[in-house]
């Protein structure tokens, strides 16, 4: 029973896992065209361009929640902050 208590704990964390790289991978398709998978795996200077354009889409994401534009979307604000994070 312990067992499979622990395979279930592991199927939710990797399901967990999969639903939030998912949602990263579409917010910052959506918002900056850029594949989430070939970002991560970019080096050196293109890295660098990467993490700068996501920076600005979210500064601008970020600017639009401030003047509670009706466009401003919370969700899409996490999901880029947290593609920067995983960049950085």
């Amino acid at each position: 029973m312990e067992s499979l208590d622990r395979e279930v704990a592991v199927y939710r964390l990797r399901k967990s896992a999969e639903a939030t790289e998912a949602r990263q991978a579409a917010a910052l398709q959506l918002a900056c065209g850029v594949d989430l998978k070939a970002a991560l795996n970019a080096v050196g200077a293109e890295r660098s361009r990467l993490r700068l354009r996501i920076a600005r889409r979210l500064e601008r994401e970020r600017m639009r929640g401030l003047a509670r534009h009706w466009s401003y979307d919370l969700n899409r604000h996490i999901a880029l902050k947290q593609a920067l994070d995983r960049l950085s």
